[in-house]
């Protein structure tokens, strides 16, 4: 979802004047300071954005939680993606943010750096258990404002009924390189079995995955841009060859496939071959599908997976504002939700695989088959990770621009010099 006009102006009225009152005017009933294996007293407020499903674990987590420690009390404030963020904008410019709050990588800088979330690390919050390099995606600039909580990671997804019908073999994901998969998807599509891949072109999950491998990245540390426009005409070069050989979907089809609810995506449907989706959508794929898609590593340039550059990426985190009174009882909160088999037990894998590798190891068996998949897969992984990325700088939302530049360049409105100028000066100017 891009940033609406009324969220950018609600967050803009903390500016500094916002943030420096936030240290004086404290919200919150909760009661006085409590160690961090006290969960305190008094009243929290808890808010997060979810369905049916992470609504009711969430709920049946609270419960479990507030029967350990009766004189916490939580009232949730459950919300929808779509209206969460303004509703967020507007309680924090208020002063009357809520005192757990479920983050998104988005946005976490924008709020941390406007000083609307606590410093975790200054209240006791647990990451001992964590596997390394988790803990890292809530860290901008040497302040950890959010709690990951769950484990995700870019995957490249394959429909082995598809290869099959193209008379194409499934690639080996520990050698395949980006011209391996091109090659492959022309294989596909020139097979009429169907097109080979979703196209790569307006992934910015593929596009930070490239960068990584050649030293570069989407953001670095101050919020700067992490590339150059060199970089992107180079992938963008890499995504018409794509296009040029019939590889990907046409442009119109490409569009279109943007716009379609997950179960109607082409890739569910069987009309592609292989697409890249995060690892916490394997189960709701595979539903809607009603088949077993293989998993797969992203490529490399140099066909070696140890120089892939992967990494896990938080797929939410636990927050807390700036303006609780109560911070320790609140860091109790969301130390207990990632860090006891209880809570585990509840969420399972709903919010992604877990970073306590101790809590991921004993809930494992009771996943659904395809989360184990997903579990094993993280773990199998590990040698093959480099450094957590930067968050995104507050207003770089990579993924509209993208998907905008690279619709221009499909249907032959923009160059690809002009396509890649155009992006990197969208990305500079938001957030600048």
């Amino acid at each position: 979802m891009e940033l609406s006009r009324r969220h950018l102006l609600a967050m803009g009225a903390l500016g500094a004047t916002g943030a420096a009152a936030l240290a004086g005017c404290r919200r919150g009933g909760g009661g006085g300071g409590t160690s961090g294996e006290s969960g305190g007293t008094g009243t929290l407020q808890f808010t997060w954005w979810g369905n049916e499903v992470r609504n009711a674990n969430t709920a049946d987590a609270l419960d479990a939680y507030m029967e350990e420690n009766p004189d916490i009390t939580i009232e949730p404030q459950p919300g929808e993606w779509a209206s969460y963020w303004d509703r967020l904008a507007t309680q924090t410019a208020g002063n009357n943010a809520p005192d757990i709050i479920q983050m998104d990588m988005r946005y976490i800088s924008e709020y941390g750096q406007r000083g609307a979330l606590l410093d975790l690390a200054e209240h006791g919050v647990d990451t001992s258990n964590f596997i390394e390099g988790t803990a890292d995606s809530g860290m901008i600039e040497g302040a950890l404002y959010g709690m990951n909580a769950g484990i995700n990671t870019p995957m490249v997804f394959a429909n082995p009924e598809v290869f099959e019908a193209a008379g194409v073999d499934l690639p080996d994901d520990m050698t395949w390189t980006w011209e391996d998969w091109l090659e492959i998807a022309t294989a596909i599509s020139d097979s009429g079995a169907a097109t080979g891949t979703q196209a790569i072109i307006a992934s910015d999950a593929l596009f930070e995955a490239w960068l990584r491998q050649q030293g570069k990245s989407l953001f670095a540390e101050g919020g700067e841009i992490g590339f150059e426009v060199d970089d992107l005409r180079g992938w963008f070069d890499l995504g018409m060859r794509f296009a040029d050989a019939g590889a990907t979907p046409s442009p119109s089809a490409i569009n279109e496939d943007f716009t379609k609810p997950l179960d109607q995506a082409d890739f569910v449907v069987g009309n592609t071959a292989i697409a890249q989706y995060w690892s916490n959508q394997l189960q709701a794929l595979e539903t809607s599908a009603g088949t077993e898609f293989r998993l797969l590593r992203f490529p490399s340039i140099e066909g070696d997976a140890l120089q892939r550059a992967a990494w896990y990426k938080a797929s939410m985190l636990w927050s807390i504002s700036a303006e609780t009174e109560d911070p320790e009882a609140a860091v109790a909160v969301i130390n207990w939700w990632m860090n006891s088999t209880t809570a585990a037990e509840i969420e399972l894998a709903e919010r992604g695989i877990p970073p306590n590798g101790e809590i991921s190891a004993a809930i494992r068996e009771q996943l659904s088959e395809p989360q184990q998949r997903v579990s094993q897969f993280i773990e199998d992984i590990e040698p093959e990770l480099a450094q957590t990325p930067v968050a995104p700088a507050p207003g770089g939302q990579t993924d509209v621009f993208l998907q905008r530049h690279a619709t221009q360049l499909l249907f032959g409105d923009a160059t690809v010099d002009e396509a890649a100028q155009g992006f990197y000066d969208e990305l500079s100017a938001a957030i600048s």
